[in-house]
């Protein structure tokens, strides 16, 4: 085919033929006319993604029409979206995202059919990085997401499921939101750059101390009493804040008072809806546990910096506090104005705000506690002053904060309109006397 023939070839499809008939293009896959075929569907394919910018659905669907359809170019289509797909991921790692990020952001964005192809996308992209060259944290998050190679070809995975329309349809759109990601910080190694070793578990978690956090806090999400819940809720707190400490020391003894390491970050997702007042608790989580939060509403996650202990402790109280908040919300009921109109929006908004901000004080009441005690221990064993050692790392996270976030700015999480919601969620955050020591007790195993 010469170089007038195949822009005749282009010029026939982007007009299309009359009345819905199939599009025919006579050529095999090798050679000059392969070549063609791959130009006429990578114009397709572009032609579809700026579509896809503009917002024009009319234009975006005749071009998902003609791949889906066009004769002689199955192969190629499937091709050029598994290569396009593979490309894109790479991208968006190197581009600062991870693997939770990117199949949260298509979740909040698209379809459940959209986000298996997501979830498929990175799995089929992994393939190509030795274990001993992908940090632990992605590894989880492959885990978290069910990103496995199930398919035995690729083409498989694109799903055809006898609708190849809606199949290509769904392969741009995947490829459109991957194409516009924006940078973001990058919080660890890309894949392939990585260096651990295999079956080694990097960070200092204790994995038993965390067995324990969680055995309280399902004790706090399972009882029926609000004033129980929080005496869990705390005690997983202290138990927590303890653990903090002690890795601190421990750290410092090896590498002077900040400690060895640098602060770490995690995305932990803040979704719809009282995005505002979930954002808050998660704010407060953070700081009762030495960290710092970052929320960016647009993507419906927040970024939350600290040492490894810390991040820890965060995310499994968040997670349950999350689960505690919902359940005493609807337990309050929905609410309703003096002429009938519905205030339950308002009066939940309030409510999570309220929750948010009492459950931040106690937890910081729990971590106070804590500290003292093993400030007391550590004056008492060999008069060592704790105080430096904390210092020296809440000054890493700060300077942790800037280096990734030099353009931070504050934002409210939203008004608080609904004085019932707010008193409602006061009380259901302030009715217990903790008692921290005994619960600790009955929590560990």
């Amino acid at each position: 085919m010469s170089g007038g023939e195949r822009e005749g070839a282009r010029r026939r499809w982007s007009l299309g033929p009359p009345g819905g008939a199939a599009w025919s293009f006579p050529w095999s896959s090798s050679g000059s006319a392969g070549q063609a075929a791959e130009e006429l569907v990578a114009g397709l394919l572009s032609t579809a993604l700026e579509a896809r910018r503009r917002n024009d659905e009319i234009e975006f669907r005749r071009c998902v029409k003609i791949l889906a359809q066009g004769q002689g170019l199955r192969e190629v289509v499937d091709r050029t979206l598994l290569d396009t797909l593979n490309r894109h991921v790479t991208l968006a790692w190197h581009g600062g995202w991870q693997p939770a990020d990117v199949v949260r952001l298509a979740g909040r964005r698209l379809e459940a059919r959209h986000v298996r192809l997501v979830t498929d996308a990175v799995a089929a992209e992994m393939r190509a990085y030795a274990a001993a060259t992908v940090d632990d944290r992605w590894l989880d998050q492959l885990d978290a997401v069910g990103a496995t190679v199930w398919w035995g070809r690729d083409e498989e995975y694109l799903r055809d499921d006898g609708d190849r329309t809606a199949m290509v349809a769904c392969a741009l759109r995947v490829i459109h939101l991957l194409a516009t990601l924006p940078p973001l910080e990058r919080l660890c190694p890309v894949p392939g750059t990585a260096r651990r070793t295999p079956g080694a578990r990097g960070g200092a978690v204790d994995e038993r101390t965390l067995a324990r956090v969680r055995a309280l806090l399902a004790k706090a999400e399972s009882t029926e009493f609000e004033a129980e819940a929080e005496t869990f809720t705390a005690a997983a707190q202290a138990l927590m804040a303890r653990h903090s400490i002690d890795a601190a020391l421990l750290a410092s003894r090896a590498s002077g008072p900040g400690g060895a390491g640098r602060p770490e970050g995690r995305r932990l997702g803040v979704d719809a809806p009282y995005e505002g007042p979930k954002a808050m608790l998660l704010d407060v989580v953070a700081s009762a546990n030495h960290c710092r939060s970052v929320w960016s509403r647009h993507f419906g996650f927040a970024t939350v910096l600290g040492f490894p202990a810390d991040l820890a402790a965060v995310e499994v109280l968040f997670t349950s506090l999350l689960v505690q908040a919902t359940t005493a919300m609807r337990l309050a009921g929905s609410r309703r104005d003096g002429l009938g109109r519905s205030r339950t929006r308002s009066f939940r908004q309030s409510f999570l705000a309220a929750y948010a901000q009492r459950i931040g004080e106690r937890l910081r009441e729990a971590t106070g506690e804590a500290v003292r005690e093993a400030m007391r221990e550590a004056a008492a064993d060999a008069g060592r002053d704790l105080l430096p050692v904390l210092a020296a790392r809440e000054q890493a996270v700060e300077a942790r904060v800037e280096e990734l976030f030099p353009t931070l700015t504050l934002v409210g999480a939203g008004a608080v309109s609904n004085r019932d919601g707010w008193i409602s969620g006061r009380a259901a955050a302030d009715r217990a006397v903790l008692d921290v020591r005994r619960k600790l007790a009955e929590g560990g195993g």
